[in-house]
């Protein structure tokens, strides 16, 4: 049996709000968890203070399927069959998705990823076309292709767990920390009171996070 990959057109879905300002200049990409979709992280990030002075693009992934009730469509990234050719696929997708919600007049570009999407939002702030600001990561951790770039275009870092998550643990966490102070990586932790999920604290922290970019 001989195995073949052709390489084949297809078309994701990227829900675009406008900043409340359309002149912030500012980009804030969504990239959701597995199983979620375009909607559910855009309703996540329509949360947290002071987003509406961003334009937000929430990033759908290209595989969909039913969730288990079959009423909802959903998606993931990838899964680890032909891994590095979907790792190429998805950031020439996030690359094209950003063009699409305006990357080019962006004054600053900020990728964020709930779980799964973490790895999404860490590689396209590190391989993909545009320069990243920053890189918002809750309950997902640094992946090993991005670990193993020697590129110095390292933006700051903001990472998110909670206290009881027994996805992305405590000794992850710590891990992903080290990792990022061996770069010199500008970085700020938050651990809070939760599982593998949201929580107001963290999207209070986040806000807060952001507004550097407003000065």
């Amino acid at each position: 049996m001989t195995s073949h990959s052709v390489e084949t057109t297809t078309h994701g879905r990227v829900l675009v709000e406008n900043a409340a300002d359309p002149h912030s200049g500012r980009l804030l990409v969504a990239c959701h968890g597995y199983a979620q979709n375009a909607e559910a992280m855009l309703e996540e990030v329509r949360r947290i203070p002071g987003v509406a002075g961003w334009r937000v693009a929430s990033v759908q992934a290209l595989h969909r399927f039913y969730s288990r009730s079959q009423q909802t469509v959903v998606a993931s990234w990838m899964t680890r069959e032909d891994r590095d050719l979907a790792i190429a696929d998805n950031i020439a997708y996030l690359d094209r998705a950003v063009e699409a919600a305006g990357g080019n007049e962006a004054g600053a570009i900020v990728f964020l990823g709930f779980s799964q999407g973490a790895a999404m939002a860490y590689r396209a702030a590190l391989c993909g076309r545009y320069q990243a600001a920053g890189v918002v990561a809750l309950a997902g951790d640094v992946p090993p292709d991005v670990k193993a770039l020697t590129a110095g275009r390292w933006p700051r870092v903001l990472l998110g767990a909670g206290v009881q998550d027994t996805w992305y643990t405590a000794g992850m966490l710590a891990a992903d920390e080290q990792f990022l102070a061996s770069r010199d990586v500008e970085r700020q932790i938050v651990r809070f009171d939760g599982g593998h999920d949201w929580t107001d604290a963290f999207r209070l922290a986040a806000g807060r996070w952001l507004e550097a970019f407003s000065r």
